[in-house]
């Protein structure tokens, strides 16, 4: 299979690309969050083949991508208020909301759980696809599964090339984490995983919100979970990730005391003067929170290397979008931590 590239400038991509979903097959599309690897959520033969050419497992529930919050309707029932609150307030956007789902959604999209988790996509280019296919689109990130995600057509090349018939360009995403999801079926919204929606903002609208034990420590293998990125080890590089907390300062100077050859070492912008010697690599400022947030996962990606033995992390502190860049990077390096100020 030769795996194709059109821009959104092509008068064809829509056609083509709602064409490539509507007969069963996955098209790469891509978002202000990460790019996704998408086929039709309704059919249960094309999502499998998401299982398959991601190596997913089987029991991580998939994302639903909608056109429109009228849609939300067509897949779900029991739609609470707040529901409507958020998708008014965040909708097109980085928001995913886990809600019951009704029967037409296959089991293999919702890994058999009563609910589903829905979205509806801030790129017109993928809302366009959707509203022309006539479906709603199954799609995780565009990664191979437990790997750094996608923030570029590139990305998805390198990871799916000759094993898909079609990537979406649509240029860097723009978040560059995956969407925020916050769970609407009990009687508390619960955050499952943060992204480009602040918790403080969710709390804005709903007034409550709990914050799940998968956002802040690995949970049990065999745990059920109603969304993706809760359970597995995700974002990481075949390497070691270790995160180096404190000052920075202390955490130069344990760095240090550690580093061999064949590490590396990410870090913000501003620190790179004190790792001259430690090979670092820079994934945004420390400063500009945002710029972190988009340039995580293709720095992840460039670490993703065999002659990269171990990779000591700095990472942003406090709340707002730092809040899911730590998240990402507590699951790249499975929650292990250094805390630098007492380390020496």
């Amino acid at each position: 299979m030769e795996t194709q590239i059109l821009r959104p400038d092509d008068d064809m991509v829509v056609i083509t690309a709602a064409m490539n979903l509507t007969a069963g097959n996955l098209v790469a599309l891509p978002t202000e969050t990460v790019y996704g690897l998408g086929a039709n959520g309704l059919n249960p033969e094309a999502v499998a083949k998401i299982f398959q050419v991601k190596g997913r497992p089987q029991d991580n529930p998939l994302i639903l991508h909608i056109a429109d919050t009228e849609q939300m309707e067509l897949f779900c029932h029991d739609i609470p208020e707040s529901a409507w609150r958020l998708a008014e307030a965040f909708w097109p956007g980085p928001l995913t909301m886990v809600l019951p789902a009704k029967e037409i959604v296959p089991k293999c999209t919702t890994a058999g759980l009563p609910t589903v988790a829905v979205r509806c996509p801030d790129c017109e280019i993928t809302r366009q696809i959707i509203r022309h296919a006539k479906i709603p689109v199954a799609a995780p990130s565009a990664n191979i599964s437990g790997k750094p995600s996608t923030t570029t057509a590139q990305h998805v090349y390198d990871d799916h090339n000759g094993k898909i018939p079609l990537i979406i360009d649509g240029g860097p995403c723009r978040v560059g984490v995956e969407s925020t999801i916050v769970d609407l079926t009990e009687e508390r919204p619960r955050l499952l995983r943060p992204g480009g929606i602040t918790p403080e903002q969710l709390i804005a609208v709903l007034g409550d919100l709990i914050v799940d034990k998968a956002v802040t420590a690995q949970i049990d293998k065999d745990a059920v979970v109603k969304a993706p990125g809760m359970k597995y080890r995700h974002y990481a590089p075949d390497c070691q990730v270790i995160i180096v907390a404190g000052s920075r300062e202390k955490a130069a100077n344990y760095i240090h005391s550690q580093y061999q050859a064949g590490d590396r070492v990410l870090c913000f912008e501003e620190e790179l003067p004190l790792y001259a010697c430690c090979n670092p690599l820079s994934y945004g400022k420390e400063a500009d929170v945002e710029s972190l947030s988009a340039g995580l996962f293709a720095a992840l990606r460039e670490l993703d290397d065999p002659a990269v033995h171990k990779v000591y992390a700095r990472c942003p502190e406090g709340g707002g979008i730092a809040y899911a860049v730590q998240n990402r990077l507590k699951k790249a390096a499975a929650f292990q931590i250094v805390d630098a100020e007492a380390a020496l």
